[in-house]
């Protein structure tokens, strides 16, 4: 059994930021690739950064520049920095590992949702 559990979300103003934690547990083979996407009320889910080996990272055109994704290999925790966040950004925020367990089964494994509100 794996779980991803999520933390950090919540309500800041524009030009604000926020860090979005997300731990994975259980067992847990190897990790292969993470991700962040989100899903704002209305829209589909949409990528957000992803970290498909050490040295690549990738990013929507959106939110290039000011949002970082990394990776502590150690705690098996993905975080998201978010900077000079805008009300689009607002959405709930979905992290995503690509993993192997420990029965050798290798699939997708998400998040339980976080909820990122930029308002004033």
């Amino acid at each position: 059994q794996v779980q991803l559990v999520e933390s950090g979300g919540g309500l800041v103003q524009p030009g604000g930021s926020l860090r979005l934690s997300c731990a994975a547990s259980g067992s847990i083979f190897s990790i292969n690739a993470m991700a962040w996407y989100r899903q704002a009320p209305g829209k589909q889910r949409e990528l957000v950064a992803h970290r498909p080996s050490p040295a690549t990272t990738n990013y929507a055109d959106s939110v290039r520049g000011r949002f970082t994704i990394s990776m502590d290999n150690a705690r098996n925790t993905v975080y998201l920095q978010m900077n000079s966040l805008k009300p689009e950004d607002t959405a709930v925020y979905y992290c995503n590992f690509k993993m192997r367990n420990t029965s050798l089964y290798f699939g997708d494994y998400w998040g339980q949702g976080i909820q990122v509100t930029v308002s004033s």
